[in-house]
Order: C-alpha cells, then sequence, then structure tokens
C-alpha cells in the first residue's frame, strides 16, 4: 500500500497549480546572473515591481513620520471652494497665498480632493491620496523604461529611493505639479501604444492643470507631423485645443479676458527669493526682461537646433517633408520607435527647464523621472557611468539646498549643461534599435 499511496501523492501533485514556465524561468535565470538584474536594461519589469513594493512602505513612512508642511494646500482649497460657491470670475477667486493662476483643469481635479478631504480639512487622508498618485507616476514611467530598455535598472534607486526631494514633493507639500505630471506620463503611455488621439486629449488636460507641461509641445508637434504629416496632425491638434476651451467654458463665458490672463500668463514675475537656479545673479539681472528675452531666444534657439540637427529622422528627410502626408515620403520615413518618442518629449521638456527664467523647489519633478533616460540614452563613452551617477546626486543635492545658494544654482548649471553636451554630440536612438516600432501604416489606424 505503502508505493501505491506514493503514487497518488506524486500524482496529486503533478496536478496541482503549477507556476507560469516563462515566470519561473524569468525569477530562475535572473537569480542565475544577480549581476544582469542590476545591469541589464531587459529586466527593469522585475526591479520595477521591486521597487514600487518598496515605495509602498517608504511613502507610509514618511507619511506617518515626517511632519506636513503646509504651503500651498490651503490656498488651493480656499480657491476651488470660490468656483464651487458660484464664483465664475478668475479675477475674484484667490487663497492664502495669491490669486488662482491655474487653468480651469485643476479647478475640477482639486474640486475631487476637496470633497475627499472633507473640504481639505483631511491633510492625512490628501497625503494618502497624493501617495497614490506617487505610486501610480513611478508605474507609468517604469512602464517607459520597460519599453524603451536602455537604462540599466541599478539607476532605478536612485530614481527612486533615494530622492528627498520629491518624496517631499508628493507626500509633503501637496502641489499641483504631480498631478499634471502623472496625467502627462499617461499619455506618453497611450503614444506608445500608438492611441494619438487619447494621447492628446491627456496631453491637453495635464495643461489645463499646469502649464509647465506645455514645454513638451515642441515635441508633441514633432512627432504629429513625423507620424501622420500636416493635414492629419491638424485633427489631433483640435482635441488638445477643444478640450480647453470646453474645460474653460464657464469661466470663459463669464470672463474671457480675465480667465485667459490668469490661467495663461506667460509673463508673470517670479520671487527672487524662491528660485533654485539663478541664484547666483544679482536680483535687478534676474528681473531685467532682457535677461527673460535672452532666455526665451536661447530656448528657440536650442529647440530649432535639437529639431534640425538632433531629433531622430530619415536619413535624407528635411523638416518640410515632415508637412507630407507619410504616405508621399520614402518609404517607413514615417515610422517612429519608443525610443525616438520618448528621446524627442524628453529633450525638448529638459530644454524648457534648462532655459527657465525660474526653477522652485517643486518643479523637480518636471524633469526628475526623465533624467536617467537623457544620461543614458544616447551612444557614447564621453560620460562614463559613474560620471552620470555623480550628475544625478549633484542635481539632487542641488535640489534639496535651501535656500539655494550661488553655489547649488551654478553646480546645477553644471550638471545641466553637462546632459545637453551629452544630448548633442551623443548618438541618439536610431532606427535600427532593438525597439519594437509603435507606429505603422497610418492608414491601418484611425487614430
Amino acid at each position: 500500500m505503502a508505493p501505491a499511496a506514493g503514487v497518488r501523492k506524486k500524482g496529486a501533485a503533478a496536478v496541482g497549480f503549477p507556476v507560469p514556465r516563462a515566470l519561473t524561468d524569468t525569477i530562475k535565470g535572473a537569480w542565475q546572473n544577480k549581476q544582469q538584474l542590476l545591469t541589464d536594461p531587459r529586466h527593469t519589469a522585475l526591479l520595477g515591481v521591486f521597487l514600487c513594493l518598496a515605495e509602498v512602505g517608504v511613502s507610509h513612512w514618511v507619511i506617518q513620520s515626517v511632519p506636513y508642511t503646509e504651503i500651498d494646500w490651503k490656498a488651493y482649497m480656499d480657491e476651488v471652494e470660490g468656483v464651487l460657491n458660484g464664483t465664475y470670475d478668475y479675477t475674484q477667486l484667490k487663497g492664502e497665498t495669491g490669486p488662482l493662476v491655474y487653468p480651469a483643469g485643476f479647478v475640477y481635479i482639486f474640486s475631487i480632493f476637496y470633497y475627499l478631504t472633507e473640504h481639505g480639512s483631511n491633510i492625512r487622508l490628501a497625503q494618502y491620496i497624493f501617495a497614490a498618485l506617487y505610486l501610480l507616476t513611478l508605474f507609468l514611467v517604469f512602464r517607459i523604461y520597460v519599453v524603451t530598455k536602455k537604462v540599466p535598472p541599478y539607476v532605478f534607486f536612485f530614481m527612486c529611493c533615494a530622492s528627498y526631494r520629491v518624496h517631499s514633493i508628493f507626500l509633503l507639500r501637496l502641489f499641483n505639479d504631480p498631478v499634471a505630471m502623472v496625467i502627462l506620463f499617461f499619455s506618453i503611455n497611450l503614444l506608445l501604444q500608438d492611441h494619438w488621439n487619447w494621447a492628446c486629449f491627456f496631453y491637453s488636460l495635464a495643461v489645463s492643470v499646469k502649464m509647465n507641461v506645455l514645454l513638451l509641445a515642441p515635441g508633441l508637434l514633432y512627432l504629429l507631423l513625423c507620424r501622420f504629416g500636416l493635414l492629419r496632425s491638424i485633427p489631433k491638434l483640435c482635441i488638445c485645443a477643444v478640450l480647453q476651451v470646453l474645460l474653460g467654458l464657464p469661466f470663459l463665458l463669464e470672463n474671457p479676458t480675465g480667465y485667459l490672463i490668469r490661467s495663461f500668463d506667460f509673463g508673470r514675475h517670479f520671487l527672487f527669493q524662491w528660485t533654485v537656479n539663478w541664484r547666483f545673479l544679482p536680483e535687478f539681472v534676474f528681473q531685467h526682461r532682457a535677461f527673460h528675452l535672452a532666455l526665451l531666444t536661447a530656448h528657440l534657439a536650442a529647440l530649432l537646433l535639437f529639431c534640425v540637427h538632433r531629433w531622430p529622422r530619415r536619413s535624407g528627410q528635411s523638416l518640410l517633408a515632415l508637412l507630407k502626408d507619410p504616405a508621399k515620403r520614402k518609404p517607413s520615413s514615417h515610422r517612429l520607435t519608443a525610443n525616438k518618442i520618448i528621446f524627442v518629449l524628453f529633450s525638448s521638456n529638459f530644454l524648457g527647464v534648462m532655459f527657465s527664467r525660474s526653477l522652485h523647489y517643486q518643479f523637480y519633478v518636471w524633469y526628475f523621472h526623465s533624467l536617467p533616460y537623457l544620461l543614458w540614452c544616447t551612444g557614447t563613452r564621453v560620460l562614463p557611468g559613474l560620471a552620470k551617477i555623480l550628475i544625478l546626486g549633484l542635481i539632487e543635492l542641488s535640489w534639496n539646498t535651501f535656500p539655494s545658494t550661488a553655489l547649488s544654482s551654478g553646480i546645477l548649471h553644471l550638471c545641466h549643461g553637462a546632459i545637453l553636451l551629452h544630448l548633442w554630440f551623443g548618438v541618439p536612438p536610431d532606427e535600427t534599435w532593438a525597439s519594437r516600432p509603435t507606429t505603422h501604416t497610418p492608414t491601418k489606424r484611425k487614430d
């Protein structure tokens, strides 16, 4: 009887619930090649899962252990409360820190937060909502890095657990910048999945929360022209424009001039005391209009140079060729890879950050999660891995210096300059790299 029982026991084990072979092979291979787990970009997903789980604990610890600092949350709640009480004139909406200066999407989203947090009084619940946004941001960012396969996984330890400033912005300050960025990263993920209409919709929604998202607009326009040509890009641009009108309609009907001036104020003045990037300048230079015009000129010139020389396109294709229908261009000149899309968008955003008139501490999230890609995406040996890690560390140090100093802002500009030179002299992600194409013949999709 014993042998028979043994046979039955063995058979029962055989017909249990087996672990999927692909998963076991992945885990076994990763364990056998532990060094590759940290250096091979193909293992980004596995390490990303581990880091996201670790961030659950880190976020909970930060919320429970580190005191919350009130800066703008109460002002946000006062501003949306005014709207909820029936005031649609933007010039009459204000909070403790000043007037409402964000587009209508901000009002709607923070009105939801207003109700969820008992009219903004339940700060601890608000912190956990922003912790969820932080984890969602990490998930969306890791999806980008999994697809592009350019950055060694060990770098993501610096992107996650090591950033004091980013945890502070999300969990201890409750700024609106993280809300805009999580929507933006969702839009970028849609682009990688070839859902251009929905990507434009959510891109415009992100702009309606905070205008810094417009820094990616030149890159997005370039990609639309590359993918669809001029005529077929117009409906996508209309999606962006129409959404802004619909969201702002109640305020446009009440006081259109007041809404446009307050929510899309490109000439607003920044206080010198909060600048992170220009502390080494005299205050009168920082506030001078000639300085602002010089930065704008440099920004536009850098965008033009990148558009002409660095943003990838088919060899022999001029910029004017992008205006044509892709079917009338040279074969495959309209195809985009994931790396092309991310390189164009992230570099467009970086140029905007680099030439900003002022960077405040919460603005760090505008480009923080793109820094690993910017440093590792190009095929060059000018910057070895250790130098790239050093740049990440010095940038983090600059953003953690409060108040900023001439030295910290100078170091920040040196690091930005090194990244710019790295992007300029390196080889951008090429046409034949192993990333699968994310777009196909335009006639095969509706959007």
